[in-house]
């Protein structure tokens, strides 16, 4: 018997389309979703991992690219945020607007595309654009990607699911770390071949995805409010059948239904008095997630190579081998804590994984300040540091796609994920290059204090404020600016 009833003006609904998609088990289905959404993060990592590490080889004579190791590491990196900012924002109404299917095919496209232009770069201008316009797909990627995750993946799962995914840009890391390595072999490549490589291989990599990818389907959600739920009942059905065949089983009927006023768009101004008033606690919780995450890894990151090679005498062409172990723990972390999210709960994991890596933090500046690390054990400290900081990080990026209304879902993890980034990108690295740069012992563990207060100061701020949203549904957790009635208590906290 369908779930979803009309009103004779087809303007209004009462559907349990939400509920059916929530009671279901994981299947195989599930695993198309991962792998053709989620998978993407892994090319951001590499993408990211391979510029830094190609900085001081494109400075080289005869790398065919007439530009410096600063203007890699410093425009090209600058604008690469820029434009995943600014992506971000413009793709994310789209995606509110338009469905997320449509834009997550889209901004992939961009990103490949922009991505292969980057390979063939001859010129410094046309590499800063197309690392411009890399960054504007990958943008748009945030948004359009993790609003189709928690839309169509089942509340059971939805905060182990959505933690793995975002954690694995750090699988990407790793790849690019010794795909690096590899590629700027001279023995194996010349000078100005093997770091156009590394980029053809993103591409390959982003073609094999976007073909997955098609096979995936609009949100229901999204297509329910938007006047389409024939196309949501088919989609849900169709699913219910696949599931039921492949578990031999029944589902059980599912509990609950939503009343929805059906529009084709929502205003601006309505989204904006949504998120900064009705859920102003929450837009609190978000802005501290994001800039606690930022200046932490920043405190980190920013400077890993220059602290080895300053101070621990490491090989400028050795720093990839560390990096390639920070960011194992990075993946680590989501990966092995990430039911605990679907299990204790939000509030206190995330609480405890932001307080958790900013006192770790704290105890590796002391030490590092004692002269009681080497590069081998500060390393170890970072990936204990990183192994709850990136389960919190990623974290932050669940929090904000599941705690505001469908209806401005894309927009609020824009949002939210341009302000980190820009506050990660251009304030982390304007204040760490000073600190870490110096070579003085002080001013690198000041760096790492800012990192940590910030990361602790957010970790009180989820204490109080974090929703708990574990094993609920998003109509549940925020109902639809669409739904008709009062929203929960809950719902408005």
């Amino acid at each position: 018997m369908p779930s979803t009833r009309t009103a004779p003006s087809g303007r209004t609904v009462t559907t349990a389309l939400p509920a059916r998609l929530d009671r279901l088990p994981w299947s195989r289905w599930h695993w198309t979703i991962v792998i053709g959404l989620g998978t993407v993060w892994i090319l951001d990592g590499l993408e990211v991992t391979v510029v830094g590490n190609i900085a001081s080889r494109l400075s080289e004579p005869g790398s065919g690219l007439p530009i410096t190791s600063e203007q890699v590491t410093g425009i090209a990196a600058a604008l690469y945020v820029a434009g995943a900012c600014s992506g971000a924002l413009f793709w994310g109404r789209l995606t509110d607007l338009f469905g997320r299917k449509k834009l997550f095919m889209l901004t992939l496209a961009v990103y490949l595309a922009a991505t292969a232009l980057t390979a063939i770069s001859f010129d410094t201008w046309w590499f800063f654009l197309f690392r411009f316009l890399t960054g504007f797909g990958i943008g748009g990627e945030y948004a359009a990607i993790n609003s189709a995750i928690d839309e169509l993946i089942p509340s059971y799962y939805r905060g182990r699911v959505d933690l793995i995914i975002n954690g694995s840009f750090w699988l990407g890391a790793i790849g690019g770390s010794l795909l690096s390595i590899v590629a700027l072999n001279t023995d194996l490549f010349p000078a100005d071949v093997g770091w156009r490589l590394t980029f053809a291989l993103g591409v390959v990599l982003g073609l094999v995805i976007l073909l997955v990818r098609r096979t995936v389907p609009e949100s229901p959600r999204w297509l329910l409010i938007h006047g389409r739920e024939e196309d949501a009942e088919r989609i849900v059905a169709r699913v219910e059948r696949e599931v039921e065949a492949e578990t031999g089983r029944a589902l059980p009927p599912p509990q609950g239904e939503i009343i929805i006023n059906q529009r084709r768009s929502i205003g601006f101004g309505e989204i904006a008095r949504t998120v900064f008033t009705t859920y102003r606690k929450r837009t609190v919780l978000g802005f501290s997630l994001f800039i606690g995450q930022a200046f932490l890894y920043n405190a980190i990151t920013f400077g890993f190579g220059a602290i080895l090679t300053t101070f621990f005498d490491v090989p400028s062409g050795n720093t990839g081998y560390y990096f390639a172990v920070l960011a194992a723990g990075n993946f680590l972390g989501p990966l092995l804590l990430g039911k605990l999210f679907d299990t204790v709960g939000r509030r206190v994991m995330i609480s405890s994984t932001y307080l958790l890596s900013g006192l770790l933090l704290f105890g590796t500046a002391w030490l590092f300040d004692r002269g009681a690390v080497n590069a081998t054990t500060l390393t170890a400290c970072w990936c204990a540091v990183l192994f709850f900081a990136s389960a919190g990080a990623s974290s932050a990026y669940l929090t904000v796609s599941e705690i505001f209304p469908m209806e401005t879902r894309a927009m609020s993890i824009a949002f939210f994920y341009a302000l980190g980034t820009a506050a990660g990108g251009i304030s982390g690295p304007l204040l760490f290059a000073d600190l870490t740069g110096t070579g003085q012992v002080g001013d690198t563990v000041l760096a790492f204090q800012v990192g940590a207060s910030l990361m602790c100061a957010a970790g009180l701020v989820a204490a109080f404020l974090a929703v708990r949203a574990e094993r609920r549904s998003l109509e549940d957790i925020a109902a639809p600016l669409t739904a008709t009635g009062a929203p929960s208590r809950t719902a408005t906290a």
